[in-house]
């Protein structure tokens, strides 16, 4: 159980750490012109004490499951100001650039840029229009530090909500003997809180970048039974029934329908009998009805050409045309949780 000094702790910075990024949210908002939502959607937006106090709810949640022993309180839960600072720095730096490319609508550099057939073409995007898209160090670099502050010091918060059914999942299957393949690892900060939480676990970490794989593997350095794979989450260059647990964080709004459905097949012939898929993705329409005006702007404001389908897609139906059952589905701030099983 986690003591009353953690808790303390965990409140303070967790305080702090949503004024840091809320404030960077505030400052980007006037340094740059944005995308102006219409009369209409303006109307049915959320204010900001509503997401506010739904941003608490997620952080008290996040507590609760520490206190409870669900998993250990973030080693990093204390910001050090040194490196913040640096980080904040390159971000508002490389701001003006990704404004500059929101107002053309440029999104298509990087697929300008690409050489040969590497990569898929939906994967040549400047996503969230942001520099180089997925495929440079400096993108890498960057990345988390955006994420956070897109929403509000409450991405870290997210994604530990898949370490809830990972920890039923485990329990079941035994730490030393299960293995675990996280696809689109990025730069692999979901797989450091699971390695933090299960240091005996063996973990693929499986990405189509490989300089977000090699983030991912500066994330993982101080732990073994990691293993690094350059390739497409359609595409899984390993056996069937290789894994006991496959996860995906923030990945299915960023691909088409048809690669999103091959990934949903690949997480089935991945998986063992009675295998976990566990889904941390943005929330869709209808999950949060109040929020449904940000859902449907969003990919106006950011360059994100698959989200508005995803947003309608039935997640349930298609897992389980693949043969994976729901087992559970969670909403937690802007983000849904969805836990599904393959048959014994």
């Amino acid at each position: 159980m986690a003591s009353a000094l953690e808790r303390l702790a965990y409140h303070t910075t967790q305080r702090l750490r949503v004024s840091w990024y809320s404030g960077q949210k505030w400052l980007s908002a006037r340094l740059t012109e944005g995308v102006a939502a219409s009369p209409e959607l303006k109307r049915r937006m959320p204010d900001r004490a509503r997401i506010f106090a739904d941003l608490r709810a997620l952080l008290e949640q996040d507590w609760r499951n520490i206190a409870e022993g669900r998993y250990r309180l973030p080693e990093d839960v204390v910001i050090r100001p040194l490196a913040a600072l640096r980080k904040a720095g390159r971000y508002f730096a490389d701001l003006r650039r990704v404004d500059e490319r929101r107002r053309a609508h440029a999104n298509d550099e990087v697929f300008r840029a690409a050489r040969g057939g590497e990569y898929p073409r939906y994967f040549l995007q400047n996503f969230h229009y942001q520099t180089d898209g997925y495929l440079s160090r400096r993108s890498a670099e960057l990345y988390d530090h955006q994420v956070e502050v897109l929403f509000g010091g409450g991405a870290e918060a997210m994604r530990r909500q898949a370490l809830v059914p990972l920890q039923r999942v485990l329990a079941e299957r035994g730490v030393r003997r299960a293995r675990l393949i996280d696809l689109a690892c990025g730069t692999g900060r979901f797989l450091r809180e699971v390695k933090s939480n299960y240091p005996r676990l063996a973990v693929t970490a499986l990405d189509l970048s490989p300089f977000y794989l090699d983030a991912a593997r500066r994330a993982l350095r101080p732990w073994t039974r990691t293993e690094f794979i350059a390739a497409p989450a359609e595409r899984v260059p390993r056996e069937d029934g290789s894994f006991d647990v496959a996860t995906s964080i923030f990945l299915f709004h960023e691909l088409p329908a048809r690669e999103r459905e091959a990934v949903v097949r690949e997480m089935a012939r991945l998986l063992q009998p009675g295998g976990a898929a566990i889904l941390v993705d943005s929330i869709q329409l209808g999950d949060v009805p109040d929020y449904d005006a940000l859902v449907e702007f969003f990919p106006l404001a950011f360059h994100e050409p698959y989200y508005a389908q995803y947003a309608r897609e039935d997640l349930a139906a298609l897992f389980r045309a693949a043969g994976l059952a729901l087992e559970e589905s969670r909403i937690g701030y802007f983000a849904k949780v969805m836990t599904f099983r393959k048959p014994r």
